[in-house]
């Protein structure tokens, strides 16, 4: 329940000028008996003073523990589900079979435990797990149900990366979310279903107004969009430069100095960023201008009248200090991971995924309404959308209309060999698993995991899309 004394002073229309110190979630370190437990429960959380609002989480009342594997371990997760709705939890990232995924097919109804054997082959990481029941995702993953899951291996630790947990190596769950005085309220009616769910606060690990104090030294940054819908937009105030350092599948070959990066839901980003001069700072967003409409951002219905992801905003605070033993700052790596990636004269098939929209989504039906879709299809769980042969590469092509979307696919890595039918931006590069397209974007991906018995999904992380049609699934073998 860390969260829960994430109680600000400083809020719209609430008053004050405080900050709070930013939360850190508990560890759950799984390699001691290659295990770890978590319940799915309800509860109450304190944004604000004396603000009480009904939550989700796990173990707790608020999001969940930063969940840590080893690679090369066999990992026996036991999932309790102690609301009164069905769940599941996905571990977004993790390359395991398709009936270990924790997608649609895999529901954990109330009062039920799920126990899946996890076997870690993968680099290390920074994973993401979450609800992903199908039509209750976004409303799952609004109320609490999100968590970060750490991928570590030998290669990463000898590189001498920050690893002090909560220290210098901070996970950092970013999520917007919508408050009417003080508690948290979820946005709904017709434009909820084309625009995804945006808030008016920015929170960080369950915190508003959060504040980070950090050694003086360098600092790894775990970002993770935990967001429904929202794009960030991530500098820092000062226009200071850092190191992005790895992507949802794992580190780069080499770190790349920018000023810049972009966040779509369900990506993640690790950085690393230069505290020695000692200076405070503010990781900042820009506007999110992701929209199907022009003024799509004032949505209509409850608790969507103030929604201000149209408008810059203060992610967190950053106030260096001297914190525990001194120790030197610490250089970035030259070489961070050497990786083999899928080759493209191999593949043996070009697939292309329109993900559509249209009026009928608006209805935020959960068969699509005609408008939400892929390909012209609304999901359907009992129908299988592409086969693919086990240990095969292909192409997708994939494209987006009306706006940008993040297209997340279960069970692989890719990699972006074009965009828009020229070369990839600077942000495509790396193993990942989920991207924004708009234009077409060519995707390299290498199935090595099965899915015969349960399929992988693919579809829009704006959690509203995907809950409401627009997404697909394809078996492996």
């Amino acid at each position: 329940m860390f969260a829960t004394t994430a109680c600000s002073r400083s809020t719209p229309g609430l008053g004050g000028g405080g900050a709070n110190p930013l939360p850190m979630p508990p560890l759950l370190d799984a390699r001691p008996g290659r295990s770890f437990a978590l319940r799915v429960q309800s509860g109450t959380t304190s944004f604000y003073p004396g603000r009480p609002s009904d939550t989700l989480g796990y173990n707790g009342s608020y999001l969940g523990p930063t969940i840590r594997v080893r690679r090369g371990d066999d990992v026996a997760a036991v999932v309790t589900n102690g609301l009164n709705a069905d769940t599941t939890v996905h571990w977004h990232g993790l390359l395991i079979p398709g009936e270990l995924d924790g997608g649609p097919h895999q529901i954990i109804a109330p009062g039920a435990t799920w126990r899946p054997t996890l076997p870690i082959r993968q680099p290390a990481a920074t994973l993401l797990y979450h609800s992903h029941v199908h039509g209750l995702t976004a409303e799952q993953v609004y109320s609490g149900l999100a968590g970060a899951l750490l991928v570590t291996d030998d290669e990463e630790q000898g590189l001498g990366l920050p690893s002090e947990y909560g220290v210098d190596d901070l996970p950092l769950l970013i999520q917007d979310r919508q408050f009417e005085n003080g508690r948290l309220v979820m946005p709904g009616g017709m434009m909820v279903a084309m625009q995804g769910r945006r808030g008016d606060t920015i929170l960080v690990n369950g915190a508003v107004n959060p504040l980070a104090a950090v050694p003086n030294r360098l600092v790894r940054l775990r970002l993770v969009n935990a967001s429904n819908a929202r794009i960030y937009e991530l500098s820092f105030s000062d226009r200071r430069s850092f190191h992005w350092i790895g992507t949802e599948g794992g580190l780069l070959e080499h770190a790349v100095a920018l000023e810049a990066i972009t966040l779509a839901p369900g990506q993640r980003a690790e950085l690393l960023v230069d505290f020695t001069d000692g200076r405070s700072a503010s990781l900042v967003t820009a506007a999110d201008t992701n929209s199907s409409m022009m003024g799509g951002m004032g949505m209509m219905g409850r608790g969507a009248r103030r929604t201000d992801a149209a408008a810059p905003a203060t992610v967190l605070r950053f106030e260096p200090r001297p914190l525990g033993q001194a120790r030197a700052s610490g250089v970035v790596p030259t070489l961070l991971a050497s990786r083999t990636g899928p080759d493209a004269s191999k593949a043996v098939r070009r697939r292309r995924l329109s993900l559509n929209m249209g009026m009928g989504g608006m209805m935020g039906s959960g068969s699509g309404g005609g408008g939400l879709t892929i390909n012209g299809k609304p999901f359907d769980m009992n129908r299988i959308d592409e086969t693919v042969k086990l240990g095969s590469t292909e192409i997708w092509e994939v494209s987006g209309e009306m706006m940008r979307h993040p297209i997340h696919i279960h069970g692989v890595h890719f990699d972006v060999l074009t965009r828009g039918g020229g070369q990839p931006d600077v942000l495509d590069q790396g193993p990942r698993d989920t991207v924004l397209v708009k234009e077409p974007v060519e995707l390299l991906i290498r199935f090595d995991q099965p899915a015969k018995s349960a399929p992988f999904m693919y579809h829009c992380h704006i959690l509203e899309h995907e809950d409401n049609g627009m997404m697909g699934q394809f078996s492996v073998a």
